[in-house]
Protein backbone atom coordinates (compact mmCIF):
# COMPACT_ATOMS: atom_id res chain seq x y z
CA UNK A 1 0.00 0.00 0.00
CA UNK A 2 3.09 2.22 -0.02
CA UNK A 3 2.35 3.67 3.72
CA UNK A 4 6.00 3.28 3.93
CA UNK A 5 7.84 4.63 1.25
CA UNK A 6 10.48 2.58 -0.64
CA UNK A 7 13.82 2.84 0.99
CA UNK A 8 12.30 3.88 4.36
CA UNK A 9 13.65 2.65 7.80
CA UNK A 10 12.11 -0.11 9.29
CA UNK A 11 12.67 0.57 13.03
CA UNK A 12 11.85 -2.75 14.98
CA UNK A 13 11.14 -0.82 18.41
CA UNK A 14 9.03 1.82 17.15
CA UNK A 15 6.65 -1.27 15.55
CA UNK A 16 6.76 -2.64 19.06
CA UNK A 17 5.88 0.59 20.75
CA UNK A 18 3.26 1.43 18.68
CA UNK A 19 1.43 -1.82 18.81
CA UNK A 20 2.23 -2.85 22.11
CA UNK A 21 3.80 -6.28 21.10
CA UNK A 22 7.37 -7.73 21.98
CA UNK A 23 10.39 -7.94 19.88
CA UNK A 24 9.11 -11.61 18.89
CA UNK A 25 6.38 -11.59 16.51
CA UNK A 26 7.49 -8.03 15.42
CA UNK A 27 10.87 -10.11 14.14
CA UNK A 28 9.36 -12.88 12.55
CA UNK A 29 7.24 -10.91 10.95
CA UNK A 30 10.05 -8.78 9.56
CA UNK A 31 11.48 -11.34 8.54
CA UNK A 32 8.10 -13.00 6.78
CA UNK A 33 8.48 -9.30 4.66
CA UNK A 34 12.32 -10.17 3.75
CA UNK A 35 11.27 -13.77 2.39
CA UNK A 36 8.52 -12.02 0.19
CA UNK A 37 11.04 -8.97 -1.20
CA UNK A 38 8.81 -6.25 0.94
CA UNK A 39 11.83 -5.13 3.10
CA UNK A 40 15.91 -5.50 3.24
CA UNK A 41 17.67 -6.68 6.08
CA UNK A 42 21.47 -5.25 5.95
CA UNK A 43 23.54 -6.43 8.34
CA UNK A 44 25.35 -3.89 10.85
CA UNK A 45 23.52 -1.54 9.27
CA UNK A 46 19.23 -1.66 9.47
CA UNK A 47 16.28 -2.68 8.02
CA UNK A 48 14.58 -1.43 5.08
CA UNK A 49 11.48 -1.31 3.08
CA UNK A 50 12.40 -2.42 -0.62
CA UNK A 51 12.68 -0.48 -3.70
CA UNK A 52 10.48 -1.81 -6.05
CA UNK A 53 11.74 -3.80 -8.90
CA UNK A 54 10.68 -3.33 -12.28
CA UNK A 55 12.11 -6.95 -13.16
CA UNK A 56 10.19 -8.92 -10.95
CA UNK A 57 7.20 -6.65 -11.30
CA UNK A 58 7.32 -6.78 -15.36
CA UNK A 59 7.95 -10.82 -14.17
CA UNK A 60 4.80 -10.49 -12.44
CA UNK A 61 2.52 -8.83 -14.94
CA UNK A 62 3.68 -12.02 -17.35
CA UNK A 63 2.53 -14.34 -15.33
CA UNK A 64 -0.49 -12.35 -13.89
CA UNK A 65 -1.66 -11.65 -17.86
CA UNK A 66 -1.21 -15.45 -18.85
CA UNK A 67 -3.56 -16.84 -15.95
CA UNK A 68 -5.97 -14.31 -16.31
CA UNK A 69 -6.49 -14.36 -19.83
CA UNK A 70 -7.15 -17.80 -19.16
CA UNK A 71 -9.51 -17.18 -16.10
CA UNK A 72 -11.53 -14.65 -18.03
CA UNK A 73 -12.33 -17.01 -20.95
CA UNK A 74 -13.48 -20.04 -18.08
CA UNK A 75 -15.70 -17.30 -16.53
CA UNK A 76 -17.64 -15.99 -19.98
CA UNK A 77 -18.85 -19.71 -19.59
CA UNK A 78 -19.15 -19.80 -16.64
CA UNK A 79 -21.26 -16.51 -15.27
CA UNK A 80 -24.54 -16.73 -13.81
CA UNK A 81 -26.61 -13.93 -12.64
CA UNK A 82 -25.79 -13.81 -9.15
CA UNK A 83 -21.97 -13.85 -10.38
CA UNK A 84 -22.68 -10.77 -13.19
CA UNK A 85 -24.46 -8.92 -10.10
CA UNK A 86 -21.36 -9.38 -7.94
CA UNK A 87 -19.76 -7.63 -10.55
CA UNK A 88 -21.52 -4.85 -11.45
CA UNK A 89 -21.73 -4.05 -7.61
CA UNK A 90 -17.53 -3.88 -7.35
CA UNK A 91 -17.96 -1.87 -10.62
CA UNK A 92 -20.46 0.52 -8.89
CA UNK A 93 -18.01 0.51 -5.40
CA UNK A 94 -15.29 1.50 -8.41
CA UNK A 95 -17.04 4.43 -9.41
CA UNK A 96 -17.72 5.53 -5.84
CA UNK A 97 -14.21 5.40 -5.30
CA UNK A 98 -13.47 7.89 -7.83
CA UNK A 99 -16.11 10.21 -6.92
CA UNK A 100 -14.90 10.36 -3.54
CA UNK A 101 -11.34 10.87 -4.65
CA UNK A 102 -10.26 7.99 -1.85
CA UNK A 103 -7.99 6.37 -4.51
CA UNK A 104 -6.06 4.33 -1.91
CA UNK A 105 -8.58 1.99 -1.63
CA UNK A 106 -9.40 1.21 -5.47
CA UNK A 107 -6.30 -0.91 -5.69
CA UNK A 108 -8.74 -3.35 -2.89
CA UNK A 109 -11.68 -3.16 -5.18
CA UNK A 110 -9.60 -3.34 -8.08
CA UNK A 111 -8.07 -7.19 -6.58
CA UNK A 112 -11.79 -8.41 -5.62
CA UNK A 113 -13.00 -7.69 -9.97
CA UNK A 114 -10.42 -9.46 -11.14
CA UNK A 115 -10.79 -12.45 -8.13
CA UNK A 116 -14.04 -12.96 -8.02
CA UNK A 117 -13.25 -13.46 -11.83
CA UNK A 118 -11.29 -15.78 -11.10
CA UNK A 119 -13.52 -17.53 -8.93
CA UNK A 120 -16.51 -17.46 -11.57
CA UNK A 121 -13.96 -19.24 -13.61
CA UNK A 122 -13.90 -22.54 -11.45
CA UNK A 123 -10.65 -22.42 -10.87
CA UNK A 124 -10.61 -22.28 -7.38
CA UNK A 125 -6.43 -21.55 -7.03
CA UNK A 126 -5.95 -19.20 -10.04
CA UNK A 127 -5.85 -16.00 -8.00
CA UNK A 128 -3.82 -17.67 -5.25
CA UNK A 129 -1.32 -18.00 -8.03
CA UNK A 130 -1.66 -14.38 -9.32
CA UNK A 131 -1.36 -13.09 -5.80
CA UNK A 132 2.00 -14.43 -5.17
CA UNK A 133 3.19 -13.38 -8.21
CA UNK A 134 2.07 -9.50 -8.57
CA UNK A 135 3.69 -7.77 -4.93
CA UNK A 136 6.20 -5.56 -7.21
CA UNK A 137 3.36 -5.30 -9.40
CA UNK A 138 1.16 -4.23 -6.49
CA UNK A 139 3.55 -1.41 -5.48
CA UNK A 140 3.31 -0.08 -9.36
CA UNK A 141 -0.31 -0.21 -9.26
CA UNK A 142 -0.70 1.63 -5.95
CA UNK A 143 2.03 4.23 -7.62
CA UNK A 144 -0.31 4.84 -10.67
CA UNK A 145 -3.17 4.95 -8.82
CA UNK A 146 -2.95 9.48 -8.44
CA UNK A 147 -2.04 9.46 -12.56
CA UNK A 148 -4.77 11.82 -13.83
CA UNK A 149 -7.58 9.93 -15.54
CA UNK A 150 -5.80 6.57 -15.15
CA UNK A 151 -8.07 4.81 -12.82
CA UNK A 152 -11.56 6.38 -14.98
CA UNK A 153 -9.86 4.89 -18.18
CA UNK A 154 -9.19 1.48 -15.55
CA UNK A 155 -12.82 1.39 -14.66
CA UNK A 156 -14.06 1.34 -17.97
CA UNK A 157 -12.06 -1.14 -19.18
CA UNK A 158 -13.26 -3.19 -16.10
CA UNK A 159 -16.79 -2.57 -17.19
CA UNK A 160 -16.21 -3.80 -20.85
CA UNK A 161 -14.67 -6.88 -19.40
CA UNK A 162 -17.62 -7.17 -17.53
CA UNK A 163 -20.36 -6.58 -20.24
CA UNK A 164 -18.07 -9.40 -22.37
CA UNK A 165 -18.64 -12.43 -19.57
CA UNK A 166 -22.19 -11.10 -19.61
CA UNK A 167 -22.59 -11.83 -23.25
CA UNK A 168 -20.80 -15.06 -22.97
CA UNK A 169 -17.76 -14.07 -25.36
CA UNK A 170 -14.70 -16.34 -23.90
CA UNK A 171 -13.06 -14.28 -27.11
CA UNK A 172 -14.08 -10.81 -26.62
CA UNK A 173 -13.18 -11.41 -22.80
CA UNK A 174 -10.00 -12.80 -23.93
CA UNK A 175 -9.34 -9.29 -25.53
CA UNK A 176 -10.85 -6.54 -22.87
CA UNK A 177 -8.76 -8.37 -19.93
CA UNK A 178 -5.54 -8.74 -22.66
CA UNK A 179 -6.23 -4.77 -23.56
CA UNK A 180 -6.87 -3.38 -19.73
CA UNK A 181 -3.96 -5.42 -18.29
CA UNK A 182 -1.51 -4.32 -21.13
CA UNK A 183 -3.05 -0.91 -21.27
CA UNK A 184 -2.35 -0.13 -17.52
CA UNK A 185 1.27 -1.83 -17.13
CA UNK A 186 1.68 0.84 -19.77
CA UNK A 187 1.20 3.34 -17.69
CA UNK A 188 3.01 1.67 -15.12
CA UNK A 189 6.02 1.32 -16.92
CA UNK A 190 5.99 5.38 -17.67
CA UNK A 191 6.71 5.84 -14.33
CA UNK A 192 9.62 4.83 -13.52
CA UNK A 193 11.45 7.92 -14.63
CA UNK A 194 9.07 10.04 -12.51
CA UNK A 195 9.33 8.48 -9.51
CA UNK A 196 12.52 9.12 -7.83
CA UNK A 197 13.91 6.85 -5.04
CA UNK A 198 11.19 4.60 -5.54
CA UNK A 199 12.60 2.21 -8.09
CA UNK A 200 15.97 -0.46 -8.04
CA UNK A 201 18.96 1.91 -9.29
CA UNK A 202 18.27 5.11 -6.73
CA UNK A 203 20.27 6.05 -4.37
CA UNK A 204 20.43 6.13 -0.14
CA UNK A 205 19.21 2.98 1.84
CA UNK A 206 18.46 0.05 -0.22
CA UNK A 207 18.79 1.54 -3.47
CA UNK A 208 21.19 -0.90 -5.05
CA UNK A 209 19.87 -4.17 -2.75
CA UNK A 210 17.57 -6.85 -3.52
Amino acid sequence: MLEMAPGSAVIEKDICLANGVSRTPVREAVQKLADEGLVVVVPQSGTYVSRVSFQLAEEGFVIRRALEIEGVRRAALHRDDRAMARLDAILERMRQIISDNTLKTYLGADDEFHSSIAEISGMTRLWRYVSMAKVDLDRMRQLSAPIPGHLERVTHQHEQIAEAIRRGSADQSELAMRIHLDSSFEVMSGMINRSDGFFLGGTGAGGSRA
